[in-house]
């Protein structure tokens, strides 16, 4: 048994358990190495104490999912096949009836939850959502390296975006530059979508790129990331093309400073929330609090949005292992959008940044 699953067999028992089943994807991949994306149909690993694994899947995957190492059983469907009908008699089988089975609360849809009381009305289904999310936290060497990797990659794009900037050129242009310039370095998906905004339009921080043509004065804000090996990077820089005016460089130099402080905040054992006060602070105290309108962060790994949520009520102490991004934000509608986004890693040391690229203001000519 792996590393991971015998770490989360033996959280079961812990967490008043004796079973759990996974139907998010990034969990799959967590503790099979095996990552699909399903669409609607059912893949789920079933973890317990009474037996080993097994893994539910559409039976044209199953040589896809030998091929990452998966060496139990499965329970391989085809279309016209009830995956539900299948997991309850294999249970009868080979296994026993749980007592008690986990599953993440964020990912069962509705339907799944009626399929699983139907075929298992004796059980008691709890969240067990926090379980997987407190073991994947903490991140083991390799996975530091392929963060790394990932943000060297991202770092690279920040790059290849601003050698794309000219005057006339728009948003998805420069979009397709980036991601055309990051495939033939091997990169084969982004770790969401890539965004890219001019001027005014990155006063909107879920802002949506397109035909927006670039001119001088424009702040240009690029958000981005990539997967390698299966883990995330995310990164944000903002520049200004041709010039910059007063204001923009206040906003600016507001949202670098709040920045660094998040970062000199980022020591072993502080709370995950008072990173968000640190920068929080700072930019209330310069008059632009009402334009930092979300937290100062998040969680970063298989997935680019995990736990823990960097917000100012969140207790939770830093940790040797965990990876998360810091990025201040202030956005003044109709005037400027400024974000400052880093990863960190945390190592017994203290705070290791892993995106590299310039923070200080750049005026691209």
């Amino acid at each position: 048994m792996s590393n991971r699953m015998e770490a989360l067999v033996q959280e079961l028992s812990k967490n008043q358990l004796d079973s759990i089943l996974i139907t998010s994807p990034a969990n799959i991949y967590y503790v099979s190495n095996y990552y699909t994306d399903p669409h609607e149909r059912v893949v789920a690993v079933y973890a317990t104490l009474h037996h080993d694994p097994i893994l539910i899947l559409p039976a044209m995957e199953a040589e896809d999912a030998k091929a990452a190492g998966w060496s139990y059983a499965m329970i391989d469907y085809h279309d016209h096949e009830n995956p539900w009908e299948l997991f309850l008699t294999f249970l009868k089988e080979n296994g026993k009836i749980p007592q008690s089975l986990g599953v993440e609360e964020d990912y069962l849809s509705l339907s799944r939850y009626s399929s699983l009381k139907e075929i298992l009305p004796s059980t008691e289904i709890k969240n067990a959502q926090e379980v997987l999310a407190l073991l994947r936290v903490i991140k083991t060497t390799n996975e530091y390296e392929s963060l790394k990797k990932a943000a060297e990659l991202a770092d690279f794009g920040i790059q290849t975006g601003i050698q794309a900037l000219k005057e006339g050129i728009t948003e998805l242009e420069v979009i397709a530059e980036i991601e055309y310039e990051l495939k033939k370095q091997g990169v084969q998906a982004m770790s969401f979508s890539t965004m890219v905004l001019f001027g005014d339009k990155a006063a909107s921080p879920h802002g949506t790129p397109g035909s927006r043509k670039l001119v001088p004065g424009d702040l240009v804000l690029f958000d981005l990331g990539v997967i390698y090996e299966g883990y995330c990077s995310d990164i944000t820089r903002t520049v200004a093309y041709k010039s910059v005016n007063e204001e923009q460089q206040k906003i600016y130099n507001t949202v670098l400073e709040g920045q660094l402080k998040a970062i000199e905040a980022s020591l072993l054992g502080n709370a995950v929330g008072n990173i968000d006060k640190a920068a929080r602070d700072h930019i209330e105290s310069c008059g632009y609090g009402q334009y930092f309108n979300h937290r100062i962060g998040h969680g970063l790994g298989i997935e680019t949005h995990e736990y823990p949520s960097l917000h100012g009520n969140n207790t939770l102490p830093l940790q040797e292992g965990m990876c998360y991004t810091i990025e201040p934000g202030i956005y003044v509608p109709k005037v400027a959008g400024v974000r400052i986004e880093d990863m960190i890693f945390m190592t017994k040391d203290g705070a290791e940044i892993l995106t590299k690229f310039p923070k200080e203001l750049q005026i691209i000519e």
